[in-house]
């Protein structure tokens, strides 16, 4: 006999808009209207969060300063004021603890939040969303936007739909068709690497991912098959936890060529090490140990970690440690088919993470 379904949850995904942009924006009036940038300008610097007059120009969060001020030559880069967002952070998440004790940040600016059964006894959770976004905008002026839904899948994919200020509420009944007219590429767990895979193999919406049954998600995805055939049904069973310890933070990525060139392998790893500063900032999430992966061309992985007795807090000292590490393997013993970059023994980690409708009341 096969088991019942489970319980229908109603979960909110809440994800301010322009998080770090927007609290500078409202402390300092002259900003206001501006295209600004969160981060550093200069070569090695990251943009940590644009304002949406920047991201008009193509400017996005983790780009590299020097290219962002490219593509937009009257960009205003505003240093990062990490204990004002923090102390913003903090209001945001006492509003919701009023709601709910079921939280679970991913950063400084994002969080899910189950309100299957919540405080105030609210039977609808749009309700509940629209009084958090109230909440915020009225004790913090900034703005939030929210997904609302069955399951934290579709709850994060929704709170992206009407960006800045807006709501997405996603049915259990319009689940499956949600998911279909979704590009995979924004589907949560499909990376840039993945999505291009699937991109050559004519999979270009969740209504395409579907179409492939497991067989073939299988020998084509391995061990990640099972996600996204869930994924493109509309299904995700993760819970809500709260005060999960995030453990690290890392980035890695595939090469349609294997890699053998040293100047190149130097260039990639740099890239990495951007990018991963760019999410070490986002999440605020320090860590002591840098460690570099090499996936080779017959799929054989070595890992060569390097540990400060401080948490890394510069972008420069994280890329010298990178460059280190991989300099140190040099020559390679085979061209390199995936590169990674992650910090480990974090301190002061963010909290984070990857039927009936009758009752669900969104």
């Amino acid at each position: 006999m096969d088991a019942p379904p489970p319980p229908l949850r109603k979960i909110i995904h809440i994800d301010m808009d322009a998080f770090y942009a927007s609290v500078e924006q409202r402390d300092d009036p002259t900003l206001r209207g501006q295209p600004i940038a969160v981060g550093g300008g200069g070569p090695r610097g990251v943009v940590a969060t644009a304002s949406y007059e920047a991201r008009a120009f193509g400017v996005k969060s983790a780009m590299p300063g020097a290219r962002a001020r490219r593509l937009c030559p009257g960009l205003i880069f505003v240093p990062p004021r990490f204990d004002a967002y923090r102390a913003v952070s903090g209001q945001i998440r006492a509003i919701f603890a009023r709601f709910t004790d079921m939280i679970q940040p991913l950063s400084l600016d994002e969080a899910y939040l189950d309100v299957t059964v919540n405080k105030p006894g609210i039977a609808s959770a749009t309700q509940v969303a629209a009084e958090i976004r109230a909440l915020i905008r009225a004790e913090t002026g900034l703005t939030a936007s929210a997904g609302v839904s069955y399951n934290k899948l579709i709850a994060k994919l929704a709170s992206d739909q009407n960006k800045p200020d807006g709501i997405c509420v996603v049915r259990p009944s319009e689940g499956p068709a949600f998911i279909a007219a979704m590009p995979v590429r924004r589907i949560h767990g499909v990376g840039p690497v993945t999505a291009a895979r699937m991109h050559a193999l004519g999979i270009e919406t969740g209504a395409d991912l579907r179409a492939r049954d497991m067989a073939f998600l299988q020998a084509h995805f391995g061990s990640a098959a099972d996600y996204y055939y869930r994924a493109a049904r509309g299904q995700d069973d993760r819970p809500v936890r709260e005060r999960e310890q995030r453990k690290s933070v890392s980035v890695e990525d595939t090469f349609f060529d294997d890699l053998t060139d040293r100047d190149r392998l130097i260039a990639e790893i740099d890239r990495i090490a951007t990018s991963l500063w760019g999410r070490i900032e986002k999440a605020q999430a320090w860590g002591r140990t840098v460690t570099l992966k090499i996936k080779f061309a017959d799929f054989r992985i070595i890992t060569r970690s390097r540990s400060f007795a401080i948490p890394v807090r510069s972008p420069d000292l994280l890329a010298q440690a990178a460059r280190e590490l991989l300099l140190a393997q040099l020559p390679l013993r085979m061209g390199a088919r995936l590169l990674g970059l992650g910090v480990h023994n974090l301190e002061a980690a963010e909290e984070g993470e990857q039927g009936d409708q009758l009752a669900l009341g969104l």
